[in-house]
C-alpha cells in the first residue's frame, strides 16, 4: 500500500480534531472565566531509506533519505491568557487582575476536602448567606494569621458577637469586596468594618482593619498554568504537572487584584479561530485530495493486470 494513504488518514484526523477544538473555542465565547485550547502537531517517526555519509577522500557527504509517516497530536493546551473585563457593577462579580485563581469547593470548606480553581467570579449569596458559585460551591475563605489560616465558608448575614433589644444577632445590611478580597460590612446600627471570623465569636464586624481574623477570599497561584485540568463548569483541578498550588490571600502570594462589580469573559478571539477553522478546513480537503489520488494511483497499478 502507498504510504501516502495512511498520511493522508492522519492528516484528516488531526485536522478533525483541530476542528473539535476550535469548535468548542467558538461555543464558549462569552463564556465567563473560560480558557481556550490549542492544538499542536508533530510527525510521526519517518522510515529512513539510507543513513547520512561523512565526506571521505575526494567526496562529499551525502544526507539522510527519508520518507515521513505522517502527523500525530502533539498536545492540546489551555491557553491562560487573561480574558476581556466586562463591567456589571454587582457587588459579588469578581475578576482577578493578575495570576490568581479563585478557590471553591462543593463540600464546606472547613473539611479541607476537594477544591477547584477557577476564573469565573460570578458569585451570589445563598439563603443562608455563604459566598457561592452558580453551581452551588462554597467560594474559600481565610481567616487567621499567615501559616495558621482556617478555610471557612465568607458567610455574610449578621454579627454573631452584637445582639438588639430582643437578644438577636445584628445583620448585616450591605458589604463590599475590596481589591485585597477583604469584605467590607455595614451592620444595621450603622457600624462599619471588616468581615472577621474566630472559633470563638463566630462571623463578625471587626473596626480594626489590621487583625488577622479578617476573612479575604481565598487564592492560589500556581507555576505552571497549562497542567491545570479541565473539569467542566469554568473550573480546573490541579495535576501533578501544575506545581505547588498553596492556598493563600491575593496579597500574599502576589496574584494581582480583585476587582468588584467586574467579570474575566472569556479569551477567546472569533477573529483568530475563524481564520485557524479556514487552515483547518483547507488542511482536510488537501488530505483527502491525498488520500484519492493514491486511490487512483492504487487503481492504475490494479489495471496493470488486465
Amino acid at each position: 500500500m502507498l504510504k501516502s494513504l495512511y498520511s493522508g488518514v492522519s492528516g484528516m484526523k488531526g485536522f478533525q480534531t483541530k476542528l473539535d477544538v476550535i469548535g468548542n473555542n467558538i461555543a464558549n465565547v462569552n463564556t465567563v472565566g473560560f480558557k481556550k485550547s490549542r492544538i499542536m502537531f508533530q510527525d510521526i517517526i519517518s522510515q529512513n531509506i539510507s543513513g547520512a555519509t561523512p565526506p571521505a577522500g575526494q567526496q562529499g557527504g551525502i544526507n539522510p533519505k527519508q520518507i515521513g509517516l505522517g502527523v500525530k497530536i502533539a498536545a492540546i493546551d489551555t491557553v491562560h491568557t487573561p480574558g476581556s473585563p466586562m463591567a456589571t457593577n454587582i457587588a459579588t462579580d469578581l475578576a482577578i487582575d493578575g495570576d490568581a485563581y479563585f478557590v471553591v469547593t462543593p463540600e464546606n470548606p472547613e473539611a479541607n476536602g476537594l477544591s477547584f480553581l477557577t476564573k469565573a467570579g460570578n458569585f451570589n449569596r445563598d439563603a443562608n448567606g455563604d459566598l457561592v458559585n452558580a453551581n452551588g460551591f462554597y467560594v474559600m475563605g481565610l481567616a487567621g494569621p499567615e501559616g495558621q489560616q482556617l478555610n471557612i465558608p465568607i458567610n455574610i448575614t449578621e454579627d454573631q458577637k452584637v445582639t438588639n433589644a430582643d437578644g438577636d444577632y445584628l445583620k448585616f445590611t450591605s458589604y463590599s469586596i475590596d481589591s485585597n478580597g477583604y469584605i467590607n460590612v455595614v451592620r444595621e446600627d450603622g457600624v462599619s468594618g471588616k468581615l472577621a471570623y474566630n472559633a470563638a465569636s463566630g462571623y463578625h464586624l471587626n473596626e480594626n482593619s489590621s487583625v488577622d481574623d479578617n476573612i479575604s477570599i481565598a487564592t492560589t497561584v500556581v507555576s505552571n498554568p497549562a497542567g491545570l485540568k479541565k473539569v467542566g463548569n469554568t473550573m480546573f483541578e490541579v495535576t501533578p504537572n501544575t506545581g505547588v498550588a498553596t492556598i493563600s490571600r491575593i496579597a500574599d502570594n502576589k496574584g494581582g487584584q480583585i476587582n468588584s462589580g467586574i467579570l474575566e469573559m472569556s479569551n477567546v478571539d472569533l477573529t483568530e479561530e475563524f481564520t485557524e477553522m479556514i487552515i483547518a478546513q483547507r488542511g482536510v480537503q488537501a488530505n483527502a485530495r491525498t488520500i484519492t489520488t493514491s486511490d487512483s494511483i492504487l487503481e492504475e497499478v490494479i489495471n496493470l493486470k488486465r
